[in-house]
């Protein structure tokens, strides 16, 4: 055991037990006999420490044996130049030393046995904190234990000795304090100070030194959410220009104004929404919901439903360059995936005790057999299906709930306009201001965004478990495994109701006499009906309580509850000299950062890239939300990283994954769904055919009318009083709809009006589908994955790697042949020397 107090080298690794540490011992090979171990107790007397140093002799083999990069000539390419206007961007700018904290070199792969080759300067820091940590935990994770006096070799890695309660706990430590800088280190304090803190949310982030300190995979998912949240700019200054469209044109809606006008919507008598406690409406009471359509379904939403899908290409093939960018300028260009993701889970080598010959490796392997693999899958499939169904169970009873409440609601409302005192003026403001159309909405969107909130804790937990279940064989096919269990589930619990509103509700309702009904006559259940103005209105509703709501608790969740949390430890550590609570103490108070906490962060910013896509049509304000939520994530991820949690093992990723094809998939089917939304959930269509095909005057008047069909009441409605009925005096009411009037030889038959309107629908999603698309293709076509000068940079860094190991080569081989020289007796000098000259002629 080595003291802590008289012996200085750089600290790795951590290990928390609340027993003694020396219980257990680790093979002793190799590695290991290199590692300096000593353990510690703590300030509480309760936990020990072991404390974990890789010397540098261990540090060169394994960065041998990872294939890591490191540089052996110093970068020769010129920096880009100053651009005009450089000054406009000053103020968004950090200091150089913290956006580059080390220069630019040329790097090959480390080779124990050429150490003179490389650019070895101070040889305790020529390997960065995250290339110790993470070799390290490489050696951690395959190094076999055993109890004193019972050896068992199948025993290995850390991952079990924390599952089995051995250890509770293994960290890398953080190199200093984030208030305050450390006697040789100052990377955490500096990330604090120019990256974590909100005040600095306008500035750029500093991806080189994130990558630096905490590896390459999570510095690739800031530099993606800080592309993403800048894309989103451009995004949402359009969709806000749209907006204010709508507010502009706002007295220039005829509809609207046909519809408030008490000599037209006050006159026109609307057949009832409900068969139960439902009556006879005019018109007029939607007047303010057709104002708020107006604002989403106008003139700029089908401009802004063909920008968005053209945004979308453009953000995901200037990130493809930007990504390319960032894997030259982080070596990752040759980073070979088995070097890390697809080495073989410890769990994996663990779980699986059947073994079979490796034909390339020839090496006895651990494999799972196909019986055994097959129940697995077949047992994983049937619960991601129940859960699945779960979901549209749920979905559906928030539909049964929209249908049985509103009557409640048209009850409740309708009872209030008909009162009289001096309560009627309140209650015509709520009745004017809440329609029943409106209330069941927002009541069914809280309820809905409930559902899935509670669905999501649970399936969390579920997914994981089935994933673990199927024993995946590398870290790469475990993370996609869950990437596609999760990301299925949410799209169906997050979508379903958006999906729903746009797509099926008032589309399959029928006509008063010969009703729709959700699960038979018999239940009363009546298929909902659009309000005159569309349903539109009612998407954007949904839209923007389940993405405003999921928002919200998001942030709750990662920065409220962590900070009140962690709060007192945090107050404790800064009260206290370090060397009265030290700083593994400081750390092991800290969340764990666990291997799927990158998994979260993404699924959650994929899941809004959803919302901004799939409906961006009905809500052209989601991308100013997603905007001002991502710019708040930035920070508060930063945060969390720099105060909030353990230091994460450094792990390196070329790329973002799995997430890449998803977002592919979300931008192709967002083209559709718009298109869609814009034929069948938008009165754009409809409003259009009207406008040139059957309007007299080339204007808009007469529009309401015409989309209202007639309906002849043969008798007095069961659910109506007398005296109701006797007050209207109406032999006919109207519903939404292209229906031949009553008395017609084709009476409530489809006129050719709807089939000219249907028509334009399927030619309108026909067109801008292929527009989309054909520009989409055009612009991934002209726009390179890899820029011009990165592609440049690689083959010249590629050149100088095989000049310089050739005449690295033939230097020592002079030096070889030149000893050889002096060592030899010249005793034949005649007959040797013309012959080495020979061998070193050839070499040169």
């Amino acid at each position: 055991m080595l003291n802590s107090k008289t012996t200085t080298f750089k600290l790795t690794w951590v290990l928390a037990d609340v027993r003694k540490p020396d219980m257990v011992h680790f093979h002793d090979d190799a590695s290991f006999k290199c590692s300096l171990f000593f353990h510690q107790d703590s300030k509480d007397q309760k936990t020990y420490f072991l404390k974990i140093h890789a010397p540098r002799d261990v540090l060169a083999t394994y960065a041998d044996v990872l294939k890591i990069k490191v540089p052996f000539k110093k970068s020769d390419i010129p920096q880009s130049q100053d651009v005009a206007l450089e000054w406009l961007t000053q103020p968004f700018r950090l200091p150089g030393n913290i956006m580059h904290p080390e220069p630019d070199y040329f790097t090959y792969h480390f080779d124990k046995t050429k150490t003179d080759f490389f650019l070895i300067g101070d040889k305790d820091t020529f390997f960065p904190p995250s290339t110790r940590n993470r070799i390290v935990f490489y050696i951690l994770s395959r190094c076999a234990y055993y109890k004193e006096g019972q050896k068992d070799r199948e025993k290995t890695g850390i991952k079990r000795l924390l599952s089995n309660g051995t250890y509770t706990a293994a960290f890398p430590l953080h190199d200093c304090r984030y208030w305050k800088k450390g006697r040789n280190a100052e990377e955490r304090y500096n990330l604090y100070k120019h990256w974590a803190r909100f005040l600095c949310f306008y500035k750029e982030q500093p991806l080189n030194l994130i990558k630096k300190y905490y590896g390459e995979k999570i510095g690739i998912y800031f530099a993606w959410l800080g592309f993403y949240t800048e894309m989103l700019f451009l995004a949402a200054v359009v969709g806000l220009i749209c907006f204010i469209y709508g507010v502009l044109s706002y007295d220039d809606n005829i509809t609207s104004k046909e519809i408030c006008d008490p000599k037209i919507g006050g006159s026109i008598m609307m057949c009832p929404l409900c068969d139960k406690n439902c009556t006879f409406w005019r018109l007029d009471s939607t007047c303010l919901s057709s104002w708020q359509s107006h604002l989403f379904d106008n003139e700029a939403t089908v401009f802004f439903a063909m920008f968005m899908g053209i945004w979308v290409t453009l953000f995901l093939e200037f990130w493809k360059r930007r990504q390319a960018r960032l894997e030259y300028e982080w070596d990752l260009v040759d980073f070979e995936e088995e070097q890390q993701e697809l080495q073989t889970r410890p769990e994996f080598e663990i779980k699986c005790t059947n073994r079979r010959l490796n034909k390339i490796t020839q090496e006895m392997e651990p494999y799972l057999p196909l019986h055994t693999r097959c129940a697995r899958y077949c047992l994983s499939g049937a619960t991601v299906t129940f859960w699945i169904s779960l979901i549209l169970a749920c979905i559906t009873g928030v539909i049964a709930y929209r249908l049985a409440v509103y009557a409640s609601f048209a009850s409740i409302i309708g009872n209030h306009k008909g009162e009289s005192g001096n309560h009627k003026n309140k209650t015509l403001l709520v009745g004017g201001l809440i329609t029943p159309q409106l209330a069941t909405s927002v009541t069914a969107s809280c309820i809905n965004f409930v559902i899935i909130m509670i669905l999501n804790f649970f399936y969390e937990k579920v997914a994981i478990w089935i994933t673990d279940m199927e024993i995946p064989k590398t870290h790469l096919e475990y993370e996609n495994r869950l990437i596609t269990k999760m990301f299925m589930f949410q799209f169906v619990n997050y979508y379903s109701s958006c999906f729903y509103v746009a797509f099926f509700k008032g589309k399959f309702v029928g006509y008063p006499g010969n009703y729709t009904y959700m699960f038979g006559k018999w239940k009363k259940f009546r298929n909902e009906e659009c309000d005159p103005g569309g349903c539109l209105i009612e998407l954007t509703t949904q839209l923007l309580i389940v993405m405003a709501g999921k928002q919200l608790w998001g942030n709750i969740q990662e920065a409220l509850l962590p900070l009140m949390r962690n709060w007192w430890s945090s107050r404790k550590g800064r009260h206290n000299p370090e060397n009265h609570y030290s700083r593994w103490e400081q750390d092991h108070v800290l969340q764990n950062f666990s291997q799927l906490g990158l998994f979260y962060e993404y699924l959650e910013m994929v899941i809004q890239f959803g919302f901004i896509t799939l409906f961006v049509a009905s809500f052209p304000l989601a991308p100013l939300l997603a905007l001002f939520n991502n710019i708040l994530e930035i920070r508060v991820d930063a945060w969390k990283f720099t105060t909030q949690f353990r230091r994460p093992v450094a792990s390196k990723a070329r790329n973002i994954g799995a997430w890449q094809e998803i977002l592919n998939s979300v931008a192709i089917l967002s083209v559709v769904t718009n298109a869609f939304i814009m034929a069948f959930t938008s009165d754009m269509i409809p409003r259009m055919v009207y406008l040139y095909a059957y309007s007299n005057s080339t204007s808009m008047k007469g529009y309401i009318n015409s989309s209202l069909s007639e309906y002849r009441i043969p008798i007095r409605p069961q659910n109506m009083t007398e005296d109701n009925w006797f007050r209207h005096f109406n032999t006919t009411c109207r519903y939404r709809d292209y229906r031949h009037p009553p008395g017609h030889k084709n009476e409530y038959t489809h006129t050719m009006q709807f089939w000219h309107i249907l028509a334009a629908k399927m030619a309108f999603i026909i067109i801008m589908e292929h527009v989309v698309f054909v520009v989409k293709f055009f612009i991934a076509w002209m726009i390179p994955d890899v820029p011009s000068d990165v592609k440049a940079r690689i083959k010249r860094e590629r050149y100088l790697i095989q000049e310089h190991l050739h005449n690295y080569e033939v230097e020592r081989l002079k030096l070889q042949l030149s000893a050889s020289f002096i060592t030899e007796p010249q005793t034949s000098e005649t007959s040797l020397t013309p012959d080495k000259h020979e061998v070193l002629s050839e070499c040169l």
